[in-house]
C-alpha cells in the first residue's frame, strides 16, 4: 500500500550567498538604477563644470605663457650702434626694426596683397581656417608642390610666442594662442601686430622697416608693386630678398599679383600694368656686427635700453686712439702661434682697449673676458697684500731656501736660493719659496678673504699651498680690475663698458668699497713699483712711475704681465688655446714688452697713432706701419730731392715737378696733393713747351 507523503508548509525563500553568474541560465539580471540624490542632470552639471574649470586653467595658462603685450614686442633685438667715447662707430649689431604699422594708415592693396597670398580667408575664420588646411592638404597632395595652411593669426602665434620646432605640440599650442588671439583682439589688431613683426630678409623685421630698406618709403605710400613684392617676401624672406635675388623676387611679386586678381582686387589688366619696382637701398652697413669689445660691452648696452621697436646708439668707454695703440703694441710683438689678450681700463674699471685675439675673424672667442687661465705670480699681489694687513712690512725678512720637506716643495726659477730675504726683493724677483711660506704663515683664509675683497670670483681652493703660485683658474679682466683696485686704493672695481656718472661723498662713504691704509698702501706700491724697476718686469720700465708683477704659470703655459701707470691699468697676457707650454716666453719677456710698448704709447712717451675722426657712416683705419714714429724730425730720404715724413698721422712726401716743389700727403682720406700753384705753372709750362715752335735745323 501506497502512502503519499505530505509536502511542506511554503516559506520565505532563502537567498542564496553566492552570486549568480552573468550567464546563469534562467536569470534575469535587474536594470542598474541611479544612486539615491545622483541623476542624470548631477552627473551633467559635473561635466559642464569640470569643463569650465579646464577652460580657466588653459585661459591662465595662455595669460602666463602668451600674455598679449609680447605681440607688441619686436621678435629680434633691435637695432644698437656702439660709439668710441669720441663718437666713432665701432659696431652694429640687432635686427633692423621700425616702429609698428596701422592699418587703417595702410592703403588697400598693402593690406590686400598680404590678405590674398597668406590667408584669404583672414576676416572669416576664427584663427583656424578649416577650409584653408583642407585646400593646402588637396592642392598639397594632387600637385606635388608645397603649401601652407596656417592663418595669418597662427603665423603671428608662431613667431611671436613659439619656437620653430616641427612637432606636433608646438602646433597644437599654435592654434590654442591663435584662438586666444582672436578672441581678445581685433582683426585689424591682429594683421597690425603680424605686418610689424614678420621676417622680410635682409635681418630686417616689420613692414615699415622693410619698406624703408628696400625702397626707402613709408608704408603708408607703398605702390602696388612695392607691396606685392614685400608680400611675396613672406615665403622664403632670404632666398627672395631682392637686394640680392631680384629675379627671384619679382616672379614671386607676379604670384602675389595673381593672388590678388583671383580674390578679387584687382584685375587681370590692372595686374599686368604694374611693373618691377626699382630699389632704393640707403641704409648700407659698413660696421663690423661685433668686436672683442662690442661682444663684451653689448649685453650691458641691452641692460641699459627699454624693450621696443626704436634703434639705439650708445656712446661706450672705448678709446679709438687707445684701441689702435693696443693692436699696434701686439702687432709688433713676436708670438708666433701663440694667442694673446689685452685689457686696458682706467682706475675707476672704464675700459678704453681691449684685445681677445690675434684676429677676430678667425675666432671671436675672447681671452680677455671669457678666457680662464692660470695667473701665475700676478697672484702674489693677494699673498703680500694680506700680509701687510696682517702686520709685515716690506723690509721684513722671510727663508729663501728651497723647500726640501712636505708634499708640496716648488722651486725658484732659475734655482736661485738664499738663507733670507726681505718680502720686498722676494716680491721683485718672484720667489716662490718665499712667497709659499708667507701664504703659510698669514694662512689661506686671510690671502683668499683679500682676493675677494678685490673683486676675485672665481673658486679659490683652501688648504693648497700652490695657490700662492696662481693655480686657480680666472678671467684676465677679473685680475686686472683687481690690480685697478690697488691703484685707486679703492675696492673692488667693477670692469664697465659705459661710463657711469660718479658718486657724491656721501654716496662713496655708503658704497661698501674697502681701502688700504695709506701706509699699507705705500707699502705695495713700492713693492710692485721694485718689480718692474730692478725685478723680474723690467722689461716693462717706463720713464714714468710705473707699477706691476710678472706671471708665469707652471711649464710656461701661461705669460702675464699686469700693471699700473697713470691713469691706465693694464693686463697683458700670452699663451696657447690648447694650453700646450710656451717654451722660452715667461711673463717678463713677450707680456712686459708689450705692456709697455701700449704704456708708452697711452703716456705720450712714444708717438701713438693719430685719433681716427669720427664718421657716422663707418669706423675709420688710419695709417698704421709699425715703426713711422722712428722717421726722423728731416724726414727719410727717397731719392734726389725727395723726402718722406709723418704729420699727425699723415704720410708726407716732398718731390718737385719741373722744378717746383709739390707736397703729395697720403692719410686714412685718401691721396691729396698740396700745392696748387705749383701745378698750375707746371701746366702753364707744358703749355708753353707744347706751342714753341721746333728747333732750327742745322
Amino acid at each position: 500500500m501506497f502512502r503519499f507523503k505530505r509536502a511542506p508548509e511554503p516559506t520565505e525563500p532563502v537567498a542564496d550567498t553566492q552570486p549568480l553568474s552573468d550567464n546563469a541560465p534562467g536569470v534575469d539580471a535587474a536594470p542598474e538604477t541611479p544612486r539615491a540624490g545622483r541623476s542624470r542632470w548631477w552627473w551633467i552639471s559635473r561635466g559642464v563644470a569640470g569643463v569650465l574649470f579646464a577652460f580657466l586653467l588653459l585661459i591662465a595658462w595662455l595669460a602666463f605663457t602668451a600674455p598679449l603685450s609680447k605681440s607688441l614686442q619686436p621678435v629680434s633685438p633691435p637695432q644698437i650702434t656702439l660709439l668710441a667715447a669720441d663718437g666713432t662707430p665701432i659696431a652694429r649689431n640687432g635686427a633692423i626694426v621700425a616702429a609698428p604699422v596701422k592699418a587703417a594708415d595702410l592703403p588697400d592693396h598693402v593690406k590686400q596683397a598680404f590678405i590674398a597670398t597668406e590667408d584669404r580667408r583672414f576676416y572669416e575664420h576664427w584663427g583656424i581656417d578649416p577650409y584653408g588646411i583642407a585646400r593646402a592638404a588637396w592642392t598639397n597632395l594632387t600637385t606635388g608642390t608645397t603649401q601652407g595652411g596656417s592663418t595669418i593669426t597662427q603665423q603671428l602665434a608662431k613667431f611671436t610666442f613659439l619656437s620653430p620646432e616641427q612637432s606636433l605640440t608646438r602646433k597644437a599650442r599654435e592654434s590654442l594662442i591663435a584662438f586666444w588671439l582672436e578672441a581678445w583682439l581685433s582683426k585689424d589688431e591682429i594683421l597690425e601686430r603680424y605686418l610689424s613683426n614678420a621676417y622680410y630678409g635682409d635681418n630686417t623685421y616689420g613692414l615699415r622697416a622693410a619698406s624703408m630698406h628696400y625702397f626707402h618709403r613709408r608704408p603708408e605710400r607703398l605702390l602696388p608693386g612695392q607691396a606685392a613684392m614685400l608680400a611675396g617676401l613672406m615665403k622664403a624672406p632670404s632666398s627672395l630678398a631682392p637686394t640680392n635675388h631680384y629675379e627671384a623676387a619679382e616672379k614671386r611679386m607676379r604670384v602675389v599679383l595673381a593672388a590678388m586678381v583671383d580674390a578679387g582686387y584687382m584685375t587681370r589688366e590692372e595686374a599686368a600694368a604694374i611693373p618691377p619696382p626699382p630699389l632704393d637701398v640707403r641704409d648700407g652697413n659698413d660696421l663690423p656686427t661685433g668686436t672683442y669689445f662690442a661682444d663684451w660691452a653689448l649685453p650691458q648696452a641691452r641692460s641699459m635700453t627699454e624693450q621696443g621697436y626704436a634703434a639705439q646708439t650708445l656712446t661706450t668707454t672705448l678709446d679709438a686712439r687707445l684701441q689702435l695703440a693696443a693692436r699696434r703694441a701686439i702687432d709688433s710683438a713676436a708670438l708666433g702661434s701663440a694667442q694673446v689678450a689685452l685689457v686696458a681700463m682706467r682706475r675707476n674699471g672704464e675700459v678704453v682697449a681691449m684685445i681677445g685675439g690675434k684676429d677676430y675673424a678667425k675666432s671671436p672667442f675672447n681671452r680677455a673676458t671669457q678666457a680662464k687661465r692660470q695667473p701665475g705670480s700676478t697672484f702674489k699681489l693677494f699673498v703680500y697684500l694680506a700680509a701687510l694687513q696682517d702686520g709685515w712690512s716690506p723690509e721684513d725678512t722671510i727663508s729663501n731656501a728651497a723647500i726640501e720637506t712636505g708634499g708640496y716643495r716648488p722651486k725658484n726659477s732659475g734655482g736661485h736660493y738664499s738663507p733670507t730675504i726681505t718680502l720686498e726683493d722676494a716680491f721683485a724677483r718672484s720667489s716662490n719659496v718665499a712667497a709659499v711660506r708667507l701664504f703659510q704663515q698669514v694662512g689661506d683664509e686671510k690671502v683668499i678673504k683679500t682676493a675677494r675683497r678685490l673683486g676675485i670670483t672665481e673658486p679659490l681652493p683652501e688648504g693648497d699651498p700652490s695657490l700662492a703660485l696662481g693655480t686657480a683658474t680666472m678671467p684676465l679682466i677679473e685680475l686686472t680690475a683687481a690690480y685697478a683696485g690697488v691703484a685707486a686704493n679703492s675696492f673692488p672695481v667693477e670692469p664697465r663698458a659705459f661710463p657711469v656718472e660718479e658718486k657724491g661723498w656721501f654716496a662713496r662713504l655708503l658704497d661698501g668699497k674697502h681701502s688700504l691704509s695709506k701706509s699699507q698702501h705705500a707699502a705695495m706700491e713700492k713693492m710692485l713699483r721694485a718689480a718692474v724697476n730692478r725685478g723680474t718686469g723690467r722689461a716693462a720700465m717706463l720713464r714714468s712711475a710705473n707699477f706691476g708683477k710678472t706671471g708665469t704659470s707652471q711649464e710656461n703655459r701661461d705669460a702675464l704681465f699686469v700693471g699700473y701707470a697713470g691713469d691706465y691699468v693694464v693686463g697683458v697676457w700670452v699663451g696657447n688655446d690648447d694650453n700646450s707650454p710656451l717654451g722660452r716666453v715667461s711673463g717678463g719677456s713677450t707680456p712686459a714688452r708689450i705692456w709697455r710698448s701700449f704704456m708708452q704709447q697711452a703716456l705720450g712717451e712714444r708717438a701713438a697713432p693719430a685719433a681716427p675722426k669720427p664718421r657716422p657712416e663707418g669706423p675709420v683705419q688710419p695709417l698704421d706701419i709699425e715703426g713711422l714714429d722712428q722717421i726722423p724730425d728731416g724726414g727719410l730720404p727717397l731719392g734726389e730731392g725727395n723726402r718722406l715724413r709723418i704729420e699727425d698721422g699723415t704720410a708726407i712726401i716732398t718731390t718737385d715737378l719741373n722744378g717746383l716743389p709739390l707736397d703729395i700727403q697720403l692719410d686714412s682720406e685718401g691721396l691729396r696733393f698740396q700745392g696748387e700753384r705749383t701745378l698750375e705753372e707746371a701746366r702753364r709750362r707744358i703749355e708753353r713747351e707744347a706751342e714753341a715752335p721746333p728747333p732750327a735745323g742745322p
